[in-house]
């Protein structure tokens, strides 16, 4: 061993020493009776209803920490508070976040345009990372807007901005639609 990483292993704090140790707790509502509650509304009713709290935020939401802050007709924001339980070993937000932020917020945007009974699902979602996202960042919001909204095949763009408002990561996605409007009664 050289003298400089022997030095800097005699430095180092244990890295498993319980003052290092971080906790937290996630609670999330059960997710069957919201979907069965969410089926009789439209998508903007269901998004409003989650922004409102009128419906509880699915248990990924919950998970990862972020919120609903804009539910409009094509257009979401999400919000998070970023933490260290959300960085990787560098010290920077992990990639995975800002992916999930912005798969939300854009397949929820596309929502905000279906009736009852209507859903989409993800087929593709290319990102490029502009600048670093940390803890430090401020409240970190993505943004979800629908580019052309279509029978089978929708199209999306996102943007993650940091506090202060920078863009951070710029997003499009295709989604596929899913299940049939329900009929008029």
């Amino acid at each position: 061993m050289t003298a400089i990483a022997n030095a800097t292993r005699l430095e180092s704090p244990d890295l498993f020493a319980p003052e290092l140790r971080r906790q937290r707790m996630v609670e999330w509502q059960t997710p069957g009776p919201v979907a069965l509650r969410a089926m009789g509304m439209s998508g903007l009713e269901a998004m409003q209803g989650i922004r409102d709290g009128v419906l509880p935020p699915p248990p990924f939401a919950k998970l990862i920490g972020f919120r609903m802050a804009v539910a409009e007709p094509g257009r979401i924001v999400m919000e998070l508070d970023a933490e260290e339980s959300l960085e990787n070993t560098i010290g920077l937000l992990h990639g995975a976040t800002a992916a999930a932020l912005l798969d939300t917020a854009m397949g929820c945007a596309i929502s905000t345009m279906l009736p009852v009974g209507q859903n989409s699902v993800t087929l593709d979602l290319k990102l490029t990372y502009l600048r670093p996202l940390s803890a430090k960042s401020g409240t970190i919001q993505a943004e979800g807007k629908i580019i052309k909204l279509g029978r089978q095949t929708s199209y999306t763009e996102g943007f993650v901005r940091n506090g202060k408002g920078d863009l951070a990561v710029h997003a499009t996605a295709t989604f596929s639609m899913i299940g049939e409007a329900a009929k008029p009664k």
